[in-house]
């Protein structure tokens, strides 16, 4: 039985999708990206923590981290939480400040997770993930639900623009997040429960199913589950996807 997992991803691999399917379940945790920079003085005021000026940066460390735990768990026993690679180091050097001398990342979220199952979130495909990531980017829309309601929005409606530089520079980009996943996970003796992106979206029930079994958690019913996120990818993303490899291939 594990007390924790953390899914290890990078964007547009579809770990929104991931994590509504894990929270439906009301047994396997609420995970969120508690750890994003950007978004920690956000979470900060919806828990009600003292603001940051008020206290040390310790202090505020310690509280934020049971704030993310609680939340994490969703009022349930199993925290869960999504990190993506560019947060890895941050996160890890906030708990060794709070568990100093520890000797490793892995020992450092032991001690504050507890026994801790790893997900790699990847997507093959990191032509078509840089495609996604990069319109989402410029239209501002980044998930709809099945029925086609905007779910997160993060700006005004932009027309997306095909940019070979751009996808090229996001392509490799997200293939050095998946080689530095890869050696964190060797350096760390950590054998991960891999999740590949376009088997997730094939089949989000077994996939979930498979994550319940490897938590030790009773899975949910297959009729029980219904993804909340549907693809964003479209003919605009075909056509980029076409055009990219005629530009690459010149």
């Amino acid at each position: 039985m594990f007390d924790a997992y953390i899914i290890c991803g990078t964007p547009r691999t579809g770990s929104t999708l991931l994590c509504d399917l894990l929270t439906s379940t009301k047994k396997t945790g609420a995970p969120h990206s508690f750890y994003r920079r950007q978004d920690i003085a956000e979470w900060a005021e919806e828990w009600g923590l003292p603001d940051r000026g008020t206290m040390s940066g310790l202090d505020f460390d310690v509280a934020y981290l049971n704030a993310a735990i609680a939340a994490g768990k969703g009022g349930t026993d199993i925290f869960g939480l999504r990190l993506m690679r560019e947060n890895l180091d941050e996160l890890s050097a906030i708990l060794d400040r709070i568990h100093p001398g520890l000797p490793s990342d892995k020992a450092r979220f032991e001690k504050a997770f507890g026994r801790v199952l790893y997900l790699h979130l990847s997507r093959e495909d990191k032509l078509a993930q840089a495609v996604s990531l990069i319109k989402a980017e410029q239209t501002g829309l980044w998930h709809v639900a099945p029925d086609g309601t905007e779910i997160e929005r993060v700006g005004p409606p932009g027309e997306p623009r095909y940019d070979f530089q751009r996808i090229r520079g996001e392509v490799g980009e997200l293939e050095a997040y998946d080689t530095a996943w890869n050696m964190w996970f060797a350096q760390q003796h950590i054998a991960p429960l891999r999740i590949g992106y376009e088997r997730l979206a094939g089949n989000p029930a077994a996939m979930l199913i498979s994550i319940c079994v490897a938590l030790g958690v009773q899975p949910p019913d297959t009729d029980d589950i219904r993804p909340g996120v549907a693809k964003l990818s479209d003919a605009t993303s075909l056509d980029w996807m076409r055009r990219y490899r005629l530009d690459a291939a010149v």
